[in-house]
């Protein structure tokens, strides 16, 4: 029975823990799941970019997908990320995500091949015709090259289960170009962590988040003083995260926040080649930001 997806809230883009031997760590992966609960998030989004997507086998991902719909129980929606260099290739990927339970899809463009408008919206709609599941776009010009533009949305706007977009434009004038087309027609979630208060004080319904896979509790907190007009309070431990923040807009994201989690007791160091785990003085910079807000981590009641 799938669960209903608000597209509100904050949505880990979760972590793929593995083991010493390359295998999945399936009891890591659910620790940090239980972590993300007992801090209210609002959904799980599995096989992201954070989570190593292009190094997953597809067995992997519904190994994955299994243990986060066991441990959510249908408290909250399971989301699978789609991100392939082939429309019929991501069109596989979404049934076999419907197939095994998932509750939704986050999509991204088409990877590899710099597709242009039309490509783009026609690898959309393909995927989406071949669903029931509801998709949320992910919009990142800056990291994948394609930008997915009101135009663009426009025509997207057609399919129902197209319902939120992923804002990583970085670019904050587009969440009000967006609500200014569209109104309410699509839910937006800042996927952008560094841009996260402000996604939402401009009116954004929830945030996809990095830095909550290792700090669950703090995330949740800002989205629920923001969303309570507690700007204040949200803003203190906005700029006391800020430093842990930037660690989510790094290539190497991946080893930073895996980093950051091991540090939290949600995670582990361990990353799949061609990544390879920090070393020498770039690890010991890191570990000192992380050390460093540990020390001044803020008190939150949960």
């Amino acid at each position: 029975m799938n669960v209903s997806v608000q597209w509100e809230g904050v949505y880990p883009a979760l972590l793929t823990p593995f083991t010493a031997d390359d295998q999945l760590d399936l009891p890591l992966f659910e620790k940090n799941l239980h972590a993300q609960l007992d801090a209210g998030v609002h959904g799980f989004i599995i096989g992201g970019s954070l989570g190593e997507a292009s190094t997953l086998l597809n067995e992997e991902r519904i190994e994955l997908l299994k243990s986060g719909l066991a441990v959510s129980d249908g408290k909250v929606p399971v989301l699978v990320n789609i991100a392939e260099q082939a429309t019929k290739q991501a069109i596989a990927r979404a049934h076999e995500a419907e197939a095994n339970g998932a509750d939704g899809l986050m999509l991204l463009p088409p990877m590899r091949y710099p597709a242009d408008s039309r490509e783009t919206v026609t690898y959309f709609k393909s995927i989406a015709q071949e669903t029931s599941l509801p998709i949320m776009i992910y919009n990142n010009p800056y990291d994948y090259k394609i930008m997915t533009t009101v135009a663009m949305f426009q025509e997207l706007a057609e399919l129902p289960n197209i319902q939120a977009v992923k804002e990583s434009t970085r670019d904050l004038t587009n969440v009000t170009r967006m609500r200014n087309a569209f109104g309410d027609r699509y839910k937006l979630l800042g996927g952008v962590d560094t841009l996260a208060l402000e996604a939402l004080l401009l009116g954004c319904d929830g945030w996809v988040g990095g830095l909550v896979d290792a700090f669950p509790v703090e995330t949740v907190a800002i989205y629920e003083l923001a969303k309570a007009g507690q700007i204040a309070e949200a803003l203190e431990i906005y700029r006391w995260f800020m430093p842990l923040l930037e660690l989510d807009i790094h290539p190497k994201l991946v080893q930073y926040i895996k980093l950051a989690a091991t540090a939290t007791g949600l995670g582990s160091e361990y990353v799949r080649a061609p990544r390879l785990p920090l070393i020498g003085a770039e690890r010991e910079q890191v570990l000192e930001v992380i050390q460093t807000a540990l020390a001044k981590r803020p008190m939150i009641n949960v």
